[in-house]
């Protein structure tokens, strides 16, 4: 199914509540918001002004699959009402259509909860500076994607646009949000990574690290928010490819990233233009994702 591509939605029976990198998230009343998962690409947390087709419907598509497939391991913020129900006329249908959810209001928890079950990225240089991540000690002479002993929860401050997440230690988080709150996010995150990650590998795709979101109710029960398990918050890597010691291709935005590490650019807004192929290699690596995980693509 093709789907218009948008960079910003529009919703004018609702009130815009805010724009984050990719999202667009309106009021549909009290109880529930209407997240858009626009087309908007963003690379080192700056927002390119490039959409890349398909890729707002790629994500909310794995994402709620995955929601699906992992609602045992704990609630989450889906309402399943139809966001098409909840706005006016057939032009906000049509932006909202395949790329959207009406979600319950939680309040978020203010922290990055990220699993890690492969050294790379952030990880794999704390490793070399310290021989720990987030204060976790881990045995000496680990190489670069390097499978770890087992999965660690390592996780991190949420930034403001513009900024970097920073990791932290669970130390930090018992200070945030308390022992008994960090240790059922630490228990739950590790549990949701193991389940896919398995799930995932048989699919041929290692899940080298991910991060989830979550809220609580007024109550104080914790739910899973945002998306999880995308090509966006996640680092997919084709199984067949791995090898330890190189830093394996990605089902990602990494195609983007390669390129930009040729120019030159510091990383800060504003951000340059894509070339044409970049941004057509970069939507198909997102529906190669879809297509072995949820074993269908028709975007």
């Amino acid at each position: 199914m093709n789907y218009p591509t948008i960079f910003e939605s529009n919703i004018s029976s609702l009130a815009l509540l805010g724009r984050g990198k990719v999202r667009d998230i309106y009021a549909v009343d009290d109880a529930n918001l209407l997240i858009v998962t626009t087309d908007r690409l963003s690379a080192f947390d700056v927002v390119f002004p490039d959409p890349v087709p398909g890729k707002g419907a790629v994500l909310t598509a794995v994402a709620n699959f995955w929601f699906g497939k992992l609602a045992h391991v704990i609630p989450n913020q889906l309402t399943g009402i139809d966001p098409e129900s909840v706005v006016n006329g057939e032009a906000e249908r049509e932006q909202v259509r395949g790329r959207s959810i009406v979600v319950r209001r939680l309040k978020p928890l203010p922290i990055e909860a990220v699993a890690r079950g492969f050294l790379i990225g952030s990880g794999w240089k704390d490793y070399q500076a310290s021989g720990a991540i987030c204060g976790i000690a881990l045995p000496a002479g680990l190489q670069l994607a390097q499978a770890l002993p087992e999965a660690i929860f390592t996780p991190a401050t949420k930034a403001e646009m513009g900024d970097h997440d920073e990791n932290i230690s669970y130390a930090a988080v018992e200070k945030m949000i308390g022992s008994e709150l960090a240790k059922q996010v630490r228990d739950v995150t590790l549990r949701l990574y193991r389940e896919a990650a398995a799930f995932a590998r048989v699919r041929g795709i290692l899940i080298a690290d991910t991060k989830f979101e979550f809220g609580q109710d007024a109550s104080g029960r914790l739910f899973l928010i945002d998306e999880i398990l995308t090509p966006d918050s996640s680092r997919f890597w084709p199984a067949e490819q791995y090898q330890v010691g190189i830093s394996p291709p990605s089902f990602d935005k990494q195609i983007v990233r390669d390129y930009l590490e040729t120019l030159g650019w510091n990383k800060q807004p504003p951000a340059p233009r894509l070339p044409a192929e970049i941004i057509a290699k970069t939507a198909e690596k997102y529906r190669e994702a879809m297509s072995k995980l949820t074993g269908t693509c028709d975007i």
